[in-house]
C-alpha cells in the first residue's frame, strides 16, 4: 500500500534560519511521508552558518539547503503544496503569492535567532531554542492523523500547533 507524500512549504522573510531548520527537520523526521521546502519573501541569499552548524551537530542533513525566493514555488511547474506554514511574524503579515493547489496554511511564528545580537553563547542559545520549538511543533504535526481529519479540524490543529511554545 502506497502512502501519499505531503508537500510542505515553510515561509520566512529571509529564508536563512527558521524556515531552513523546519525544512531539514521535517524532511528527516517525516520519514518519506513529507517533502519539505522553504522559501522567503526577501531571501538572504545564503543560509545562516549557525543554522547549518546546529543541524549538522544534531545529525540532520544539510544537503541542498539554500536560501530561495518564494516565487520559485508559485509557478505552474512548482511542486503543488499541501501545506504552507509561515514561521516568522513578518512573513505572516505579507501578501503571499497564490500557491498552486490552494494549500492549507497556518502561522507558526518563532523568534528569529538570526536577529539575536550578543556573544556566541547568546546566539547559539537562540538557535538552539528555535530548533527545539520547531522540532516540537513538527513532532506534533507528524502525530496528526491527516487522512482522518476533516479540513476544518485539521486547520484548527495546525493553528494550535503554531501556538505551542515548548
Amino acid at each position: 500500500m502506497s502512502h501519499r507524500i505531503y508537500n510542505v512549504l515553510f515561509i520566512c522573510t529571509h529564508n536563512c534560519a527558521r524556515s531552513i531548520l523546519a525544512e531539514a527537520i521535517l524532511n528527516q523526521n517525516g520519514a518519506g511521508r513529507f517533502r519539505a521546502f522553504s522559501a522567503g519573501s526577501h531571501p538572504a541569499g545564503q543560509v545562516n552558518p549557525h543554522a547549518l552548524e546546529l543541524l549538522e551537530r544534531n545529525h540532520f542533513s544539510t544537503k541542498g539547503l539554500r536560501s530561495k525566493n518564494w516565487n520559485e514555488f508559485a509557478t505552474p511547474d512548482a511542486p503543488v503544496m499541501d501545506y504552507v506554514l509561515t514561521v516568522c511574524d513578518k512573513a505572516a503579515g505579507e501578501v503571499c503569492p497564490v500557491w498552486p493547489g490552494q494549500p492549507m496554511s497556518a502561522h507558526w511564528g518563532v523568534e528569529d535567532p538570526a536577529a539575536v545580537e550578543g556573544d556566541e553563547e547568546a546566539v547559539n542559545k537562540a538557535f538552539k531554542d528555535a530548533f527545539i520549538v520547531m522540532s516540537r511543533r513538527i513532532g506534533l504535526f507528524l502525530s496528526l492523523p491527516l487522512e482522518k481529519l476533516d479540513k476544518l479540524s485539521l486547520h484548527k490543529e495546525l493553528v494550535q500547533i503554531g501556538q505551542t511554545k515548548d
